[in-house]
């Protein structure tokens, strides 16, 4: 990518938002516009001729919709996606099958999509084609194999006092598709997941896999009990931290500063979960930008817990667990396949 700019083909059926679009990206240095398409069928004849290194993809268009053109150019055209979607429900849902299906990221219109409100998330935009031009093609080709679930060994049925967490961002929901539906219902700690994402989106994820898991997956709720047999998703837009009231551990919910420029934060996560559980924290590092996560592993190892870290060859991104594994706190470094199994055998 040295050298020339970062090529993009834009699909959107609003002129409007092609011009707004057009404007952000030709306004940096490293990356230009190089076709527009207003629906689905003119999307797939120009992509495969412009041959882009990204592309933004609206979700619902006329003529084929934002599914249908990602499924056709993941079959006869691999090319690396960021959707842009609505911040409705639907929109939340559409989205992350789009991400199960092979596009690499997605970007949310602000409500009322007027020029200015669109530039307040140009530089989101910017930094996730930047992301996006640098992704291996070919880990977006692999649609996951639905992995069966796993059961506990006989050994493995004792009361335990651990508990998980899992961080994760780029690539995360597909990821998080390949671990936490072989959990195995009888899994004996609780599970808390900290994604990147906005809200809305982290209530759908949680909503889907709850659909393909044996464990109930929910979005965390200020004030709950913390008990096996769930997965609590931290709410886009605020940090999950857990607290000990009367002997009993609860999750809260907070807006403090973003940390690492996000919120909700794996470090934050991790912060709080350590100083209760101390060497009963297991810290998970899945595919992601950037370093969130690499703090909170460094308190996880201070207390002597475990972290895994996702391994290079399956992540869409590897950039969170690289910084793990770069300071020297991983346990293990694993596929993400393999994860799961690797889970069961130590809590």
């Amino acid at each position: 990518m040295e050298n020339r700019k970062i090529s993009v083909v834009v699909v959107d059926d609003s002129a409007f938002m092609r011009m707004v679009l057009k404007d952000i990206i030709d306004s940096q240095q490293d990356m230009e516009v190089v076709g527009f398409a207003r629906d689905g069928i003119e999307a797939l004849e120009i992509i495969p001729k412009k041959k882009p290194d990204v592309v933004t993809l609206d979700v619902e268009m006329p003529k084929l919709n934002g599914i249908e053109v990602l499924k056709q150019l993941m079959k006869s055209f691999p090319t690396r996606v960021i959707m842009v979607s609505s911040l409705t429900e639907e929109g939340a849902d559409i989205t992350l099958r789009a991400l199960t299906l092979g596009a690499v990221d997605f970007i949310t219109k602000p409500a009322g999509s007027t020029s200015m409100s669109f530039r307040q998330v140009a530089d989101l935009l910017i930094e996730k084609i930047r992301e996006a031009a640098i992704v291996d093609l070919s880990k977006l080709r692999k649609s996951p194999q639905m992995l069966p679930s796993l059961a506990l060994k006989r050994r493995h049925l004792v009361s335990t006092s651990k508990v998980v967490v899992i961080g994760s961002s780029t690539g995360g929901p597909k990821a998080l598709e390949q671990v936490i539906p072989r959990l195995p219902k009888d899994f004996p700690a609780p599970v808390m997941i900290v994604q990147h994402m906005p809200p809305v989106f982290t209530k759908s994820l949680a909503a889907r896999l709850d659909s393909i898991s044996q464990l109930t997956v929910k979005e965390a709720v200020d004030g709950e009990r913390v008990e096996k047999g769930f997965v609590y998703i931290a709410p886009g837009d605020f940090h999950m931290g857990v607290k000990d009231r009367n002997s009993t551990i609860e999750v809260f919910l907070e807006k403090s500063d973003k940390i690492n420029n996000v919120r909700p934060s794996v470090d934050f996560t991790l912060d709080k979960v350590t100083e209760l559980y101390k060497k009963d924290t297991v810290a998970i590092i899945l595919t992601g930008m950037g370093r969130d996560g690499a703090k909170g592993c460094f308190k996880v190892k201070y207390y002597s817990g475990k972290v895994i870290a996702e391994s290079e060859e399956t992540c869409v991104v590897y950039g969170m667990p690289k910084a793990v594994v770069d300071e020297g706190y991983a346990d293990f470094v694993l596929p993400v396949h393999r994860i799961a199994e690797k889970l069961i055998e130590m809590v």
